[in-house]
């Protein structure tokens, strides 16, 4: 279960952030999430709450904003939806699509005291 070490992650770089600007708590965060991450929400929440004992982010309200892939097609040269790699085109079929967004994984916001 690769979402413990993205969990644990993420708590280290909340750490590091908390020591270079100061804040002493995390009362909440968003983390963005797309869905070629191959991260699965529910575990990594599980795995954020079980992480964050004891730490600055104990307690903190864990929102993950589920991001939609893009894709432009080399072949019919359009932005389409896709939600896998590999996806075929929904316009022309072609599998010839390269990814543009959708593997994200990053720290939208702290709100923090």
């Amino acid at each position: 279960m690769h979402e413990m070490s993205i969990a644990e992650g993420v708590i280290q770089v909340i750490e590091e952030q908390a020591k270079a600007q100061a804040f002493s708590k995390v009362k909440a965060l968003w983390l963005e999430v797309g869905p070629m991450s191959m991260v699965e929400s529910d575990a990594l929440r599980f795995c954020f709450e079980a992480v964050s004992k004891s730490t600055i982010a104990e307690g903190a309200v864990l929102e993950i904003i589920e991001l939609k892939g893009q894709g432009w097609c080399l072949n019919c040269h359009s932005t389409v939806e896709i939600e896998k790699r590999f996806d075929e085109c929904p316009k022309c079929g072609s599998y010839q699509i390269q990814v543009t967004s959708g593997d994200e994984l990053r720290i939208k916001e702290l709100e923090v005291v």
